[in-house]
């Protein structure tokens, strides 16, 4: 069986890539006359499917675990580039063929079939382009009841690191130090170091233990820490560093006269029963945080009484395109808390878009953040 993967969905997609290709090959064949066009065109299919092959055989562990990890991880990237690719050049060209075929526009139809296989391979190159730089994202979180004390509190969060082939320590060094440059009174990791097993887990441990923040640093757990089964090891490689992954525990951090009371839960899988005997874990009287890496628990933890959860995991949906002032990514087909600030009632949630990419190594619409938090009484 593929770790961590469904069979069935990779299965459908490796399908719906072979069937687009075939599509694309009929269709590129009318547009190129000469031999060494089609010979071009038949060398690129042959590619293509070479690829999605490659990929998706990748992803069984009887087959992987012959390889580097990071010749895995490049292996199925390359696969979802060129089936991504190839999908969307199918639906552009299906399009394209609807228009009404006059042979005075041969030249036109021709430039506009290379346009149209060309413009997915150029998204592509500037997503990857631009997947590593990041910025500071800074968000005021208004508070009712805030005390005193803790009126413009700062917390600087790093998530979603995925430190692998696609992002190197040198990148995530950065991110480290731009986290520091805001002196923040309180520094969070709230998951997914790594991607999977093989990857430079004790590299990712080693930078977020150069975080500095007055109060400490603290942090929860991920999905993929639970996939590559480092949990443990996270926990306690860290703990040596000083930074404290809160798994389904807590700390009371005293600012002045008042105590900000923070708690962590590990990873929570998508429509599960939410934050079961979380709300044993609240303090009354104190400002309660969340941190958990799964956002859709939101709704729960505004309904026991959290007054702000922060988390990460769905990467502002890595990719997402602004059609009629709406963003469009994939992340919202799991959950309507993708990026940014959100309320419920008297509580509030915030998601970070994340450091690293999954799958694909590129940034579209969700540029990579480390994001700075301040609190604001009303």
């Amino acid at each position: 069986m593929p770790r961590n993967f469904h069979v069935f969905p990779d299965l459908v997609f490796l399908l719906a890539c072979v069937t687009a290709q075939c599509f694309l090959a009929i269709w590129a064949r009318g547009l190129f006359r000469k031999k060494w066009q089609r010979a071009v065109l038949y060398a690129l299919s042959g590619l293509c499917l070479a690829a999605y092959g490659a990929a998706y055989l990748s992803l069984y562990a009887r087959v992987n675990h012959y390889f580097p990890v990071d010749v895995v991880t490049w292996t199925q990237g390359i696969g979802l580039i060129a089936g991504l690719g190839v999908l969307g050049t199918a639906v552009l060209g299906f399009v394209v063929r609807r228009v009404p075929y006059r042979e005075d526009r041969r030249q036109l139809f021709r430039a506009a079939g290379a346009a149209v296989m060309a413009s997915p391979a150029a998204v592509t190159a500037f997503g990857i382009l631009h997947r590593n730089q990041f910025r500071l994202t800074e968000t005021d979180i208004h508070m009712p009841g805030l005390p005193r004390d803790l009126n413009g509190l700062r917390l600087v969060q790093v998530t979603d690191v995925h430190l692998s082939a696609f992002l190197s320590e040198r990148d995530f060094a950065r991110a480290i130090d731009m986290a520091n440059e805001t002196r923040a009174q309180i520094a969070l990791v709230t998951g997914d170091l790594i991607t999977r097993r093989g990857d430079p887990l004790d590299a990712g441990i080693r930078q977020i233990g150069r975080l500095r923040a007055e109060a400490g640093v603290f942090g929860c757990m991920g999905n993929h820490e639970g996939y590559a089964h480092v949990e443990d090891y996270t926990a306690g490689e860290a703990a040596r560093r000083g930074i404290r992954f809160l798994r389904s525990q807590t700390a009371d951090l005293r600012f002045g006269s008042a105590t900000l009371h923070l708690a962590g839960v590990d990873y929570e899988p998508f429509h599960t029963p939410y934050l079961q005997g979380a709300e044993d874990l609240l303090s009354p009287g104190s400002v309660n945080i969340l941190l958990s890496h799964n956002p859709d628990v939101l709704p729960v933890a505004a309904s026991q009484g959290w007054d702000l959860m922060i988390a990460g995991h769905t990467h502002g949906g890595q990719i997402g395109v602004e059609i009629l002032h709406h963003n469009i990514s994939p992340a919202r087909y799991y959950t309507p808390y993708v990026r940014g600030l959100y309320r419920i009632g008297k509580s509030a949630g915030y998601v970070s878009s994340g450091l690293g990419t999954v799958g694909l190594p590129v940034r579209l619409g969700a540029p990579p953040e480390v994001s700075l938090l301040r609190l604001c009484a009303i």
